[in-house]
This record gives C-alpha cells, sequence and structure tokens, in this order.
C-alpha cells in the first residue's frame, strides 16, 4: 500500500538535507526518463542525497548510476534548484530539503532501476508533466524542455 507523506509538523525540530539530480532525456527521440517509486506511488526524477566531500555534479552522476543502472550519461548544466519540507516520522524531525537538478542526456535505453522503484518509461515531456505529482519536479522538467528547445536547429 503506497504511503503518504506526513505534513510538516511546526513544533518539531528540523534538519537540512541537500541532494542532487537530474531530468534525463535519451539523445535522439527527446523522452524522458521516469521512474516510479512504488511504496509512495508516485513518478520521479533519479536524485538523492550528496555524500561528504561530494560535488552537486558527482552527486547527480552517482545516483543515476544507482538509481538507474545508466553509466554513459553525459550531465549538462544546471536546470535550478527545488526546496520543500516535509516531516520524517521514523526520526521525529521536519526536513527541510533542497534539490539541485541538472539536465543529462544519454543514448542509453535500458535502465536497471534500484529495488525502491518498481518500474520505469521513457516518455514525452507531456506525458511526464501529466505523471508527476509536485510542481517542483515539473518546474524541473519545464526548464528541461525549454533548454532542448533553445538548442534545437
Amino acid at each position: 500500500m503506497p504511503t503518504k507523506p506526513v505534513p510538516y509538523r511546526p513544533d518539531a525540530p528540523i534538519v537540512a538535507e541537500l541532494a542532487a539530480g537530474a531530468v534525463i532525456v535519451s539523445e535522439g527521440e527527446h523522452e524522458v526518463l521516469l521512474l516510479h517509486q512504488q511504496d509512495e506511488d508516485r513518478w520521479c526524477f533519479p536524485k538523492g542525497h550528496v555524500d561528504p566531500g561530494e560535488s552537486l555534479r558527482e552527486t547527480a552522476l552517482r545516483e543515476i548510476r544507482e538509481e538507474t543502472g545508466l553509466s554513459a550519461v553525459e550531465l549538462d548544466s544546471e536546470l535550478g534548484e527545488v526546496s520543500y519540507r516535509f516531516f520524517r516520522s521514523s526520526s521525529g524531525q521536519n526536513v527541510h530539503k533542497s534539490v539541485v537538478y541538472y539536465l543529462a542526456r544519454t543514448r542509453e535505453r535500458s535502465v536497471r532501476p534500484e529495488p525502491i522503484f518498481d518500474r520505469y518509461e521513457w516518455v514525452s515531456a507531456a506525458t511526464a508533466r501529466d505523471r508527476i505529482r509536485y510542481d517542483t519536479e515539473r518546474r524541473m522538467l519545464e526548464a528541461a524542455a525549454r533548454r532542448l528547445s533553445d538548442h534545437r536547429p
């Protein structure tokens, strides 16, 4: 059964988290990779926490490899940063999370998702927009679409 995010609790302590991820586009077809996170029943982009001593770009590439199995990925420039907050019941803490997203390109199509994901799909930007639950991720998708349209002949 999918879990729902627990609302932010103003009476609980807060911790900051920094993460990096990417909107991955297949070269040629310009399809976007979406991962389906089973426990939350949501489609998303690969992202994860910055490890100590790691740059944001290194984090984004590592998370792409870990979550998708893709290794031939070219990381483009930063798309933007999003922030949100939520309550993590397992620790009893609020989390203020900031995620920096990059545009990434690949010719690889064979994805080997991490076990937290039950499936993946390469889809059009329009389909991705319909499937993504959060406006923060939609903004990053729109930024990627703008960047791609700026560079088309």
